[in-house]
């Protein structure tokens, strides 16, 4: 019998995996990736080891669940070390725990190694933080869809006026619901919004708003998945503390690209 070990390979920039997640990667007879898993953390891997992308779009899988589900039983039985990289966190929004209950009841070895979350490094990278002793003692992790057919059950009341600031995965879609929903209950149209796109890597931009005007300039500036968007107060700080971007602006310059 294999053993298969669930990865969460971080946001993007391939340094945040941590050093277990990397031993993985590195020790892996099969390693199975998701589309926003940077792919430079395959070159980690061995020689020989098969490289099987099961990544989805948003209304496009490439591989559906219950076949990746299936990979992961089928190659631990025959005695493959199997490792499943995954963006962000394995546990947050990520499927793993469905994955780890397929393996459960198939009684597979398995660990699950977790990662940087999406919810809190883009806004780091971003120069927000989720939480400030000034303006934001509390935060949420929020889907910003959820699965098909499913009664929408987001306690929009609670978030709206018991949460300081919020980390909604996957919402651009949904942002003139989402910003709605949190209006209707009791939010300022005031309340600083961000939009972190492709957060942690090279290609990330933030556009900022409030709840009354985002909508309106997500559109205008075609902002796409995936993106994270923060709610709350603690976006303020992004004037004084942004440095990832200025950052990667100015090697972009010091290399000579223009």
């Amino acid at each position: 019998m294999g053993k298969v070990y669930l990865v969460g390979a971080g946001p993007g920039d391939p340094d945040l995996i941590s050093v277990k997640g990397l031993k993985c990667i590195q020790q892996a007879d099969v390693i199975l990736y998701d589309r926003l898993v940077n792919e430079e953390l395959l070159s980690h891997a061995k020689q020989d080891a098969d490289l099987i992308f099961c990544g989805k779009l948003p209304d496009c899988h490439f591989m559906q669940q219950e076949t990746i589900n299936a990979h992961l039983v089928k190659l631990a039985k025959e005695g493959k070390t199997v490792t499943r990289l995954k963006g962000g966190d394995p546990f947050v929004f990520g499927r793993g725990a469905e994955e780890a209950e397929t393996l459960a009841d198939n009684n597979i070895p398995f660990e699950i190694i977790p990662g940087i979350t999406s919810g809190i490094a883009a806004p780091a990278y971003a120069g927000i933080p989720v939480t400030h002793r000034d303006a934001g003692a509390s935060f949420a992790i929020i889907t910003g869809h959820r699965r098909e057919g499913q009664e929408e059950d987001t306690k929009w009341e609670s978030l709206a006026k018991g949460i300081d600031t919020l980390a909604i995965y996957m919402g651009v879609g949904n942002l003139p619901y989402i910003c709605g929903k949190l209006l209707q209950h009791g939010k300022s149209e005031q309340t600083p919004v961000a939009l972190v796109e492709w957060g942690t890597t090279v290609s990330q931009r933030t556009v900022t708003g409030t709840l009354g005007t985002i909508v309106t300039i997500a559109q205008k500036e075609e902002v796409q998945n995936p993106s994270m968007i923060v709610v709350g107060e603690v976006v303020r700080y992004r004037d004084k503390i942004q440095w990832f971007e200025q950052q990667t602006s100015k090697n972009y310059y010091a290399s000579g690209a223009l």
